[in-house]
């Protein structure tokens, strides 16, 4: 169901990325950066979206407790696949005098369709540890029914859904509580691999 992942040891932590020529398949390519996410309010990106899309997001730390980041979401958020970023939301961890924290990241897919035979699963949650000053990084992959995630190159999440609705192509973010900024953003449509 994912991509081939790369394990390896980086200074005193597992690091994990996709496999192979992934980058090979990418074509008409989109950079934003700079871009203010006002608290509280949806930031969508029009002409960014698609059901086989690379998503490359950095975005600062700020106060904001949590950054979400909907995939295959319909105009009208009638359907959205969300993936959210909780900040310093686990244990303190120290280790050769560097000092991390954990935060944590889910998909949601409880919106993920509107199909009446689609059940939805729990979250999908998953911890990483982010030093103090350390951008949230996002390495996202839609490939229409699979959204996998991989974060700042330290964990991964991946889940199956069903998006019923054509226009279910949108890529929106949204800071909760507190304004944040969005480093870049890169996008690609994906070519298949056959």
């Amino acid at each position: 169901m994912t991509l081939p992942r790369r394990l390896s040891v980086n200074g005193d932590a597992l690091a994990i990325e996709p496999a192979g020529a992934v980058t090979s398949l990418r074509t008409q390519p989109q950079h934003r950066e700079d871009v203010e996410l006002p608290a509280n309010q949806d930031v969508a990106f029009p002409t960014i979206g698609g059901n086989a899309i690379e998503l490359l997001v950095r975005i600062a730390p700020s106060t904001a407790p949590v950054v979400e980041l909907d995939v295959l979401r319909s105009p009208n958020a009638e359907e959205y696949t969300r993936i959210s970023c909780y900040r310093d939301r686990g244990m303190n961890e120290s280790f050769a005098g560097a000092r991390r924290r954990q935060s944590l990241v889910t998909i949601d897919t409880s919106r993920a369709s509107i199909a009446a035979d689609v059940r939805p699963r729990a979250p999908e949650t998953a911890p990483v540890c982010l030093d103090e000053d350390e951008p949230w990084e996002l390495r996202v992959f839609v490939d229409r029914s699979i959204v996998e995630v991989f974060v700042n190159g330290r964990q991964c999440l991946a889940v199956r859904v069903y998006p019923e609705r054509d226009d279910s192509v949108g890529v929106v973010l949204r800071s909760q509580g507190s304004s944040s900024q969005l480093l870049s953003l890169d996008a690609w449509q994906m070519q298949n691999i056959y």
